[in-house]
Protein backbone atom coordinates (compact mmCIF):
# COMPACT_ATOMS: atom_id res chain seq x y z
CA UNK A 1 0.00 0.00 0.00
CA UNK A 2 2.86 1.96 0.91
CA UNK A 3 4.53 1.57 -2.32
CA UNK A 4 1.21 2.53 -4.35
CA UNK A 5 0.99 5.82 -2.60
CA UNK A 6 4.99 6.65 -3.78
CA UNK A 7 4.20 5.68 -7.06
CA UNK A 8 2.60 8.69 -9.79
CA UNK A 9 -0.67 7.21 -9.41
CA UNK A 10 -0.94 6.57 -5.93
CA UNK A 11 -0.03 10.67 -5.75
CA UNK A 12 -2.70 11.62 -7.95
CA UNK A 13 -4.90 9.75 -6.10
CA UNK A 14 -4.06 10.99 -2.61
CA UNK A 15 -4.13 14.01 -4.77
CA UNK A 16 -7.95 13.63 -5.71
CA UNK A 17 -9.34 11.86 -1.82
CA UNK A 18 -7.97 15.29 -0.55
CA UNK A 19 -9.51 17.25 -2.92
CA UNK A 20 -13.17 15.60 -2.18
CA UNK A 21 -12.94 15.89 0.97
CA UNK A 22 -11.98 19.62 0.93
CA UNK A 23 -14.95 19.93 -1.50
CA UNK A 24 -17.02 18.55 1.14
CA UNK A 25 -16.18 20.24 3.58
CA UNK A 26 -16.29 23.69 1.35
CA UNK A 27 -19.87 23.02 0.79
CA UNK A 28 -20.83 22.11 4.50
CA UNK A 29 -19.06 25.42 5.14
CA UNK A 30 -20.98 26.83 2.64
CA UNK A 31 -24.03 26.02 3.94
CA UNK A 32 -23.27 26.92 7.65
CA UNK A 33 -22.70 30.80 6.44
CA UNK A 34 -26.04 31.23 4.48
CA UNK A 35 -27.53 30.62 7.73
CA UNK A 36 -26.20 34.05 8.85
CA UNK A 37 -28.19 35.24 5.59
CA UNK A 38 -31.32 33.52 6.04
CA UNK A 39 -31.21 32.93 10.12
CA UNK A 40 -29.03 35.05 12.48
CA UNK A 41 -29.98 33.18 15.23
CA UNK A 42 -29.79 29.40 13.61
CA UNK A 43 -26.26 30.84 12.70
CA UNK A 44 -25.26 31.07 16.10
CA UNK A 45 -26.70 27.66 17.48
CA UNK A 46 -25.26 25.69 14.87
CA UNK A 47 -22.05 27.99 15.27
CA UNK A 48 -21.80 27.15 18.68
CA UNK A 49 -22.49 23.16 18.47
CA UNK A 50 -19.48 23.21 15.90
CA UNK A 51 -17.01 25.31 17.90
CA UNK A 52 -18.27 23.30 20.84
CA UNK A 53 -18.47 19.85 19.35
CA UNK A 54 -15.60 17.62 20.90
CA UNK A 55 -15.84 15.65 17.60
CA UNK A 56 -15.49 18.31 15.08
CA UNK A 57 -12.59 19.84 17.82
CA UNK A 58 -10.42 16.95 18.47
CA UNK A 59 -11.23 14.96 15.38
CA UNK A 60 -12.99 16.46 12.24
CA UNK A 61 -10.39 19.81 12.64
CA UNK A 62 -6.86 18.31 12.80
CA UNK A 63 -7.98 16.05 9.97
CA UNK A 64 -9.28 19.20 7.92
CA UNK A 65 -5.83 20.78 8.86
CA UNK A 66 -4.26 18.12 7.36
CA UNK A 67 -6.03 17.47 4.70
CA UNK A 68 -5.32 21.44 3.37
CA UNK A 69 -1.12 21.05 3.76
CA UNK A 70 -1.33 17.47 2.34
CA UNK A 71 -3.08 18.83 -0.54
CA UNK A 72 -1.03 21.98 -1.23
CA UNK A 73 1.99 19.99 -0.68
CA UNK A 74 1.40 17.28 -3.03
CA UNK A 75 -0.20 19.55 -5.35
CA UNK A 76 3.56 21.65 -5.52
CA UNK A 77 4.91 17.77 -5.77
CA UNK A 78 3.20 16.55 -8.47
CA UNK A 79 3.59 20.41 -10.22
CA UNK A 80 6.93 20.28 -10.11
CA UNK A 81 7.69 16.79 -11.46
CA UNK A 82 5.48 17.35 -13.91
CA UNK A 83 7.34 20.37 -15.10
CA UNK A 84 10.83 18.69 -14.78
CA UNK A 85 9.32 15.47 -16.64
CA UNK A 86 7.58 17.02 -19.93
CA UNK A 87 7.98 20.75 -19.16
CA UNK A 88 4.04 21.65 -19.19
CA UNK A 89 1.74 22.13 -15.74
CA UNK A 90 -0.18 20.18 -13.51
CA UNK A 91 -2.07 17.08 -14.10
CA UNK A 92 -2.24 15.53 -17.57
CA UNK A 93 -5.67 14.00 -18.09
CA UNK A 94 -6.28 14.47 -22.16
CA UNK A 95 -6.30 16.82 -24.69
CA UNK A 96 -9.01 19.13 -23.73
CA UNK A 97 -8.12 19.66 -20.44
CA UNK A 98 -4.64 20.42 -21.45
CA UNK A 99 -5.37 23.24 -23.65
CA UNK A 100 -7.39 25.00 -20.93
CA UNK A 101 -5.75 28.17 -19.65
CA UNK A 102 -6.97 26.78 -15.82
CA UNK A 103 -5.63 23.40 -16.62
CA UNK A 104 -1.90 25.05 -17.08
CA UNK A 105 -2.23 27.24 -14.04
CA UNK A 106 -3.63 25.47 -11.55
CA UNK A 107 -0.43 25.66 -9.06
CA UNK A 108 -0.81 29.62 -9.36
CA UNK A 109 -3.97 29.59 -8.31
CA UNK A 110 -3.39 27.28 -5.60
CA UNK A 111 -0.92 29.36 -4.40
CA UNK A 112 -3.36 32.53 -4.34
CA UNK A 113 -5.95 30.37 -2.85
CA UNK A 114 -3.89 28.81 0.15
CA UNK A 115 -2.87 32.63 0.49
CA UNK A 116 -6.89 33.57 1.01
CA UNK A 117 -6.71 30.04 3.59
CA UNK A 118 -3.75 31.90 5.56
CA UNK A 119 -6.13 35.10 5.87
CA UNK A 120 -8.88 33.23 6.59
CA UNK A 121 -7.25 31.45 9.18
CA UNK A 122 -5.95 35.05 10.34
CA UNK A 123 -9.53 36.42 10.56
CA UNK A 124 -11.12 33.27 12.11
CA UNK A 125 -9.20 30.34 13.03
CA UNK A 126 -6.38 31.64 15.13
CA UNK A 127 -8.86 33.84 17.38
CA UNK A 128 -11.05 31.05 18.11
CA UNK A 129 -8.03 28.93 19.12
CA UNK A 130 -6.89 31.82 21.16
CA UNK A 131 -10.76 32.39 23.07
CA UNK A 132 -10.77 28.43 23.48
CA UNK A 133 -7.97 27.01 23.73
CA UNK A 134 -5.78 30.09 25.90
CA UNK A 135 -8.09 31.94 27.29
CA UNK A 136 -10.53 29.01 27.92
CA UNK A 137 -13.87 30.29 27.19
CA UNK A 138 -16.01 28.09 25.62
CA UNK A 139 -19.23 29.96 26.37
CA UNK A 140 -19.83 31.32 22.86
CA UNK A 141 -20.65 34.71 23.85
CA UNK A 142 -19.28 38.00 24.13
CA UNK A 143 -19.37 41.26 26.61
CA UNK A 144 -22.03 43.92 24.85
CA UNK A 145 -23.37 41.30 22.77
CA UNK A 146 -26.64 39.76 23.09
CA UNK A 147 -26.95 36.28 22.66
CA UNK A 148 -23.87 33.97 21.27
CA UNK A 149 -21.41 36.34 19.43
CA UNK A 150 -20.78 34.25 16.06
CA UNK A 151 -23.06 36.36 13.76
CA UNK A 152 -21.80 39.68 15.57
CA UNK A 153 -18.01 38.44 14.81
CA UNK A 154 -19.20 37.40 10.91
CA UNK A 155 -20.20 40.60 10.29
CA UNK A 156 -18.05 42.70 11.92
CA UNK A 157 -15.24 40.69 9.65
CA UNK A 158 -16.92 41.93 6.41
CA UNK A 159 -16.91 45.85 7.05
CA UNK A 160 -13.57 46.27 5.67
CA UNK A 161 -14.14 46.79 1.93
CA UNK A 162 -10.51 45.77 1.67
CA UNK A 163 -11.07 42.86 2.42
CA UNK A 164 -14.54 42.32 1.13
CA UNK A 165 -12.69 42.40 -1.92
CA UNK A 166 -9.83 40.15 -0.82
CA UNK A 167 -12.77 37.35 0.01
CA UNK A 168 -14.19 38.41 -3.77
CA UNK A 169 -10.99 37.35 -5.68
CA UNK A 170 -9.99 34.46 -3.23
CA UNK A 171 -13.68 33.11 -4.42
CA UNK A 172 -13.28 34.32 -8.03
CA UNK A 173 -9.57 32.04 -8.36
CA UNK A 174 -11.62 29.48 -5.95
CA UNK A 175 -14.15 28.99 -8.96
CA UNK A 176 -11.28 29.16 -11.67
CA UNK A 177 -9.34 25.94 -9.63
CA UNK A 178 -12.63 24.39 -8.99
CA UNK A 179 -13.65 24.40 -12.62
CA UNK A 180 -10.96 21.92 -13.78
CA UNK A 181 -10.29 20.26 -10.61
CA UNK A 182 -13.29 18.72 -9.58
CA UNK A 183 -13.55 17.02 -13.10
CA UNK A 184 -9.76 15.78 -13.16
CA UNK A 185 -10.36 14.58 -8.91
CA UNK A 186 -12.83 12.00 -10.72
CA UNK A 187 -10.58 11.63 -13.27
CA UNK A 188 -7.52 10.33 -11.37
CA UNK A 189 -9.82 8.39 -9.55
CA UNK A 190 -10.59 5.89 -12.43
CA UNK A 191 -14.19 7.40 -13.78
CA UNK A 192 -14.81 6.50 -16.98
CA UNK A 193 -15.14 8.52 -20.41
CA UNK A 194 -18.82 7.88 -20.54
CA UNK A 195 -19.44 9.90 -17.35
CA UNK A 196 -17.29 12.61 -18.26
CA UNK A 197 -19.35 14.91 -19.40
CA UNK A 198 -21.83 14.59 -16.88
CA UNK A 199 -19.02 15.22 -14.18
CA UNK A 200 -18.91 18.05 -16.32
CA UNK A 201 -22.01 19.70 -15.96
CA UNK A 202 -21.90 18.88 -11.68
CA UNK A 203 -18.41 20.34 -11.35
CA UNK A 204 -19.33 23.10 -12.92
CA UNK A 205 -22.15 24.14 -11.30
CA UNK A 206 -20.43 23.45 -8.24
CA UNK A 207 -17.53 26.01 -9.20
CA UNK A 208 -19.72 28.58 -9.92
CA UNK A 209 -22.51 28.40 -7.50
CA UNK A 210 -20.79 27.96 -4.14
CA UNK A 211 -17.64 30.95 -4.77
CA UNK A 212 -20.73 32.53 -5.98
CA UNK A 213 -22.83 31.82 -2.98
CA UNK A 214 -19.38 32.73 -0.61
CA UNK A 215 -18.82 36.75 -2.10
CA UNK A 216 -23.04 37.09 -1.87
CA UNK A 217 -22.83 36.15 1.85
CA UNK A 218 -19.44 38.89 1.82
CA UNK A 219 -21.14 41.49 0.79
CA UNK A 220 -24.89 41.12 1.92
CA UNK A 221 -23.19 41.61 5.64
CA UNK A 222 -20.77 44.50 4.05
CA UNK A 223 -24.18 46.02 3.41
CA UNK A 224 -26.33 45.03 6.11
CA UNK A 225 -23.65 45.43 8.63
CA UNK A 226 -25.24 46.81 11.93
Amino acid sequence: MSGFFKSSIGKKVAMALSAFFLMLFLFQHFVINSLSVLNPDTFNEVSHFMGTNPLVQYLIQPILIFAVVFHFIMGFVLELKNRKAVGIAYTKNNGAANSTWMSRNMIWSGLAILAFIILHFIDFWFPEINTKFIQGDWSGVHEGVDGYRYFHELQEKFVSPIRVGAYIIAFALLALHLWHGFTSAFQSMGVTAGRKKVLQNIGRAYAIIIPLGFIFIALYHHFNHH
